[in-house]
């Protein structure tokens, strides 16, 4: 028991502080001991420990392949009957920026589907995510494809009036 002064009322009163070992003792209440549980309670626990653990690897694998494109892991939880929070779902968001140039595009495009697709059992929201970026990238590759074909067409047109020119210089000469 502690007495604090309060300079509001001008009084003495007494003032209860938690220490560190009775906190560390009502967590302790609250979080039940595995033995202490039923069958059924201990099959959930496990139940519960397994899906954290898949949870928690599958976002991993997001993040280890998104790279710079990712953002941290968000998860929802469920309470145990050991009284333990375990992870039930998550999320990654990834960036699914452009780009200055098509290359940087197919770049970016190609990093979003290795990043959706990296976790060994891809969610139907992974799948969805993959295939829009694969769009993104064909889009991306349509406008290399043009760009190039403009830079060989303005080439051959380049070529083509510089043969032009010297054919009309033969025959005025």
């Amino acid at each position: 028991m502690q007495v604090i002064y309060s300079q509001q009322s001008g009084t003495y009163s007494p003032y209860h502080t938690t220490s560190s070992q009775e906190k560390s003792n009502k967590e302790t209440q609250s979080i039940k001991d595995f033995t202490q549980l039923s069958s059924d309670e201990q099959a959930l626990v496990q139940k519960l420990q397994s899906r954290d653990t898949e949870v928690k690897a599958h976002e991993a694998a997001h993040q280890a392949a998104g790279g710079g494109m990712t953002d941290g892991a968000s998860y929802s939880y469920e309470k145990g009957p050991d009284g333990k929070m375990y992870a039930i779902g998550g999320e990654v968001s990834i960036s699914t920026k452009g780009g200055s140039t098509p290359q940087e595009e197919i770049a970016n495009a190609r990093q979003v589907q290795a990043a959706a697709l990296a976790p060994t059992n891809p969610s139907s929201q992974d799948v969805a995510v993959a295939s829009s970026a694969k769009i993104m990238e064909m889009k991306a590759q349509q406008k290399l494809i043009k760009q190039q074909q403009e830079e060989i067409y303005g080439l051959k047109t380049y070529h083509q009036n510089s043969i032009n020119q010297k054919e009309s210089k033969q025959k005025i000469a």
